[in-house]
């Protein structure tokens, strides 16, 4: 499909006819194995650049062909591009040799790449057709992320990436390099939360973050209750008028389909529950409008995210994959999300969730598995206060970061040579073999 031009009727997605060609629609394309926030970021600045932008992914075919095995199917890649708040329209099938003629169809000018080198099977650049026309533009590639680090990470069980305090490395405190070289990386990392926290446009305020302040039993454990202290990091758009706050929370390591699922799920049954207190009726509307300047949805989810730490202390061998920073990252661009609290803890006792920043929520939503071992049950608080909500079974609720390391140690040797290819040394079997028997221990 992707080596022809489609005819009407033949397009993945809609629309079917050839759209007048605007500045103001870019076009970005891609693998986008694992919805990591160096992805992210490129949408990010690709939006930036104009008003639209169609995010064109391409097949698992055409990856194998051209690069090596992806880790995740179409499908699930194409999950976490709708995800994405930036991202206007996903166009799967998109050609690994970027085309003028769909560019075209779907009526975008510019086409939008990192600063990094992107070739085909036969080593020549991917983008040279777009180049030529002068139709491509450079952003700058996301420092320290990407798949290969991921993947390398996930069979060498290294733990070189964890963070023991986000607040610490923000301000310099914390990791390596001297003084100044700290303060510079924490500045950095304080910008680029502070880019993820902005609206579908890129350009205006959006997600509210804030860090919470406890002690390490507190944050890890259930038998200790602390208030803590809530600081907020990034100002960003507040709970609007009779908008109803919603608290989730978790590791989201390896943010995939399965988190970002779920969460589409908690923003459908906020919405069925918007729909029956009249949420959608156009008087409601009106008003809305008329005291907030425009429209909003029934829902102000909140996310807490969890420390390394503490994800480690439950799960074992170098879990989590991501670190808090990159994790939190990852939530913060998903459009189902209106605000970030990094250092969540655990378990959400009664005294965390009255005082959180917008009071306590009118719901606590939690998927439909446990990953991780319990004897006791982290959500006993908020079943107290009645405000417990349980999301069904859905498609992808056994895609977590267990299951995306058990594919890549399935198809360890392709996934060997794809790093190979990258300048990644091979790890070898007894590499492997340490890997497994650490997953084996922690699931024990």
């Amino acid at each position: 499909m992707t080596d022809e031009v489609p005819t009407p009727g033949q397009w993945p997605v809609d629309p079917q006819d050839d759209q007048p060609v605007s500045e103001d629609r870019i076009w970005v394309d891609g693998c986008f194995d694992f919805s990591h926030h160096g992805h992210a970021g490129a949408m990010l600045q690709a939006r930036r650049l104009g008003k639209e932008l169609c995010v064109g992914i391409h097949s698992d075919e055409d990856i194998m062909d051209n690069k090596g095995p992806t880790v995740m199917t179409l499908k699930e890649r194409v999950a976490a591009v709708d995800a994405c708040r930036w991202s206007t329209l996903s166009v799967p099938h998109a050609p690994y040799v970027t085309s003028l003629p769909w560019i075209s169809h779907y009526g975008c000018f510019y086409v939008v790449h990192g600063d990094d080198i992107t070739s085909d099977s036969s080593g020549e650049d991917c983008y040279r057709f777009v180049k030529a026309a002068g139709r491509f533009k450079v952003v700058k590639r996301t420092p320290g992320i990407s798949t290969t680090d991921l993947v390398g990470r996930m069979l060498l069980c290294t733990r070189t990436h964890f963070i023991k305090s986000l607040i610490n490395v923000l301000a310099g405190d914390e990791g390596s390099g001297d003084v100044e070289e700290r303060k510079t990386l924490g500045r950095e990392m304080k910008q680029r939360i502070e880019d993820y926290a902005s609206d579908e446009t890129g350009l205006k305020p959006g997600c509210e973050v804030w860090t919470w302040k406890a002690s390490a039993a507190a944050r890890e454990q259930h038998t200790e209750e602390e208030q803590g202290t809530f600081d907020k990091l990034v100002s960003g758009t507040p709970p609007q008028p009779d908008q109803q706050v919603v608290y989730v929370d978790g590791g989201f390591d390896l943010f995939s389909s399965g988190h970002i699922e779920f969460l589409r799920q908690v923003t459908k049954a906020a919405e069925e529950e918007g729909r029956a207190r009249g949420w959608y009726e156009e008087a409601a509307r009106r008003k809305r409008i008329e005291v907030a300047g425009t429209d909003y949805g029934p829902a102000y989810v909140v996310a807490g995210v969890h420390d390394d730490e503490v994800i480690n202390h439950w799960k074992g061998v170098n879990y989590p994959i991501m670190n808090i920073f990159e994790r939190g990252l990852c939530v913060l661009q998903c459009r189902y999300i209106h605000a970030v609290i990094f250092s969540a803890p655990f378990t959400p006792t009664r005294i965390y969730l009255h005082s959180l920043p917008h009071g306590l929520p009118q719901a606590v939503y939690h998927g439909p598995t446990h990953f991780m071992p319990l004897t006791y049950d982290p959500y006993s608080a908020p079943r107290a206060d009645n405000i417990f909500r349980q999301i069904g079974s859905h498609a992808y609720q056994n895609v977590n970061a267990g299951e995306i390391v058990q594919r890549i140690l399935k198809s360890r040797e392709l996934y060997e040579e794809r790093q190979r290819v990258k300048g990644v040394k091979g790890l070898g079997e007894e590499a492997v073999k340490r890997r497994e028997e650490l997953e084996r221990q922690a699931a024990a």
